[in-house]
């Protein structure tokens, strides 16, 4: 088979590069290690989803493939498998994590791509600032957002962002949580915003309204209201006749001729056949710690760890979001049982706060299914069983409400993912390797963060809050991001400033791989925008 490119992976990057491509008049062919799964394959079990992995579930990585090796902060390595902690695992289904994301639409900030200028560069750290800024992308943002569709108040987002055009679609409406937290914000004279959500409010694109369902985060839309590539970019691709989807089918490595020049791709089909497809370009959207191990398993004479990888760059600064919260025990009911929940938000401390580098955004939580207010939000003096944790959650249930946010990291050249060098998957690749922890200034960021949600908290009435001190640990699941890195000096990134691999003029990255900081907001977005520039930038040049 010969095509003119391959695009691996479905999820945010890679739909869209696959919809500007085919749109652009070419051939391309998707590989999606997952399955194409109806909304009634993936179900809605309480017990077995991505938002409470405890079980093995059907949009996950397949059983059999789904292991990895993890090696935590003291050296101790175990094998984990794709539901359990350590695995830090992406959604694996045609549409990636966008078929079950939360889907808030943030843009990064101003400051956000340039951490190490503003703040100085922690020792031990690799902090840097971006090769590219906010203008940059700023017309990229719009396009994902009108083009995708995004739900949100321009006023209020016109405070942080220059914008040159409204969002598509007005906010959804707010619920008691956000109620009660406008009367605190505005007590204690804090900025509040609607969460732009990558949701329909309204009727959008073909698409029906969101139906307020409790089941977001975590699981398929029923009624298709949640904007994701499989129903948008992915869908655009497939009707322009040029674009062939291929789930369960593997890649295995990309494929070089004598003299290093990318030529194509090998890829694995769930019988477990082999196969070669050909390609003028070749672009990597499989997620940060799916696209460096498949650079990593492809190595040339010129390049004998990976593509890209002579400066061994690729799987470094591994990263994701530590999320500082608190708990706040209220007076009166906040959970109205309307998803998808999040819905207001503060961007006060997303930077320049005292004795912190960078911050956070802080908002309301999505709705909170039983099971996940047992796990994750009973006070630290209610038993976890017996009558007295049932009379609790009986009380309390509606009573208790979240706030918190996605810490902007500081990355570490130490957190990382490599190729274990004994354990193989189901199809004979080398599982990825992850070890190494955040940098340890992102534990003072995640304090400062989480006593300002308990401060919010007591302001919107409150009776008794609580938190978790923050540890060192790896946080890179959902938000994985920076493990080929975006720069101009290939001694320290992996991709140009568009993308392109170092010394390869024919391969690309499009997930968050490339991302240098990871924002103090969700980053789903970005990875859109950056995917529309790379694959706009790439069609321009061909």
């Amino acid at each position: 088979m010969r095509v003119d490119a391959v695009v691996i992976g479905s999820g945010a990057g890679g739909g869209v590069a696959a919809a500007v491509l085919a749109e652009a008049g070419k051939q391309v062919l998707v590989l999606e290690r997952g399955r194409d799964l109806t909304y009634d394959r993936i179900g809605r079990d309480h017990l077995r989803n991505h938002r409470i992995a405890r079980y093995p579930h059907r949009s996950g990585p397949d059983y059999e493939d789904g292991r990895r090796v993890f090696v935590d902060a003291v050296g101790r390595e175990r094998l984990v498998r794709a539901h359990e902690p350590g695995f830090h695992g992406n959604a694996t289904l045609v549409g990636g994590g966008t078929r079950l994301y939360g889907a808030q639409a943030w843009r990064f900030l101003p400051t956000d791509f340039t951490m190490a200028s503003t703040y100085g560069v922690p020792a031990g750290s690799s902090l840097a600032d971006w090769p590219i800024g906010y203008d940059d992308l700023e017309p990229y943002y719009e396009r994902a957002e009108w083009e995708i569709g995004v739900c949100g108040d321009h006023a209020a987002s016109s405070r942080y962002w220059t914008r040159a055009r409204p969002y598509p679609m007005p906010p959804l409406p707010e619920g008691l949580q956000a109620r009660a937290l406008r009367g605190g914000a505005a007590a204690l004279g804090w900025d509040v915003l609607p969460v732009p959500l990558l949701i329909n409010s309204v009727p959008y694109a073909g698409r029906s309204a969101c139906t307020r369902c409790q089941h977001c985060v975590g699981f398929a839309c029923p009624a298709e209201a949640k904007n994701g590539s499989h129903n948008t970019v992915l869908s655009r691709a497939l009707a322009t006749g040029r674009t062939r989807l291929l789930p369960e089918a593997v890649a295995e490595r990309v494929e070089c001729d004598p003299a290093g020049r990318v030529i194509g791709v090998r890829w694995v089909d769930r019988s477990g056949a082999r196969h070669v497809v050909e390609a003028e370009v070749v672009i990597c959207a499989a997620g940060a710690i799916e696209t460096a191990r498949l650079l990593q398993n492809s190595p040339t004479r010129r390049e004998p760890h990976g593509l890209g990888n002579n400066h061994d760059q690729v799987g470094r600064h591994l990263q994701g979001h530590a999320y500082a919260w608190a708990l706040g025990e209220m007076d009166e009911p906040v959970y109205d049982g309307l998803g998808p929940g999040v819905s207001l938000a503060t961007l006060d401390f997303a930077h320049q706060n005292d004795g912190a580098i960078g911050g956070a955004m802080l908002a309301d939580e999505f709705t909170v299914l039983p099971i996940a207010f047992w796990a994750r939000n009973l006070p630290p003096d209610v038993p976890r069983w017996g009558m007295e944790n049932k009379r609790y959650m009986r009380e309390n249930y509606r009573r208790v409400m979240r706030v918190g946010g996605p810490v902007q990291e500081i990355p570490s050249p130490h957190a990382r993912t490599r190729l274990d060098p004994h354990v193989r998957d189901r199809w004979g690749i080398p599982v990825a390797r992850l070890s190494g922890t955040t940098h340890p200034e992102t534990l003072r960021t995640e304090d400062y963060i989480a006593g300002r949600a308990r401060e919010w908290l007591l302001a919107s009435g409150a009776r008794r809050t609580w938190t978790a001190p923050a540890t060192l640990a790896l946080h890179a699941g959902q938000h994985q991001s920076g493990t080929c890195r975006m720069g101009d000096d290939e001694q320290t990134s992996v991709v140009d400033r568009w993308g392109r691999v170092h010394g390869h003029d024919n391969l690309y990255v499009v997930d968050a791989s490339v991302h240098v900081t990871n924002g103090p907001v969700n980053p789903a977005l970005t990875i859109m925008a950056l995917a529309f520039r790379a694959a706009e930038r790439l069609c321009a040049e061909w």
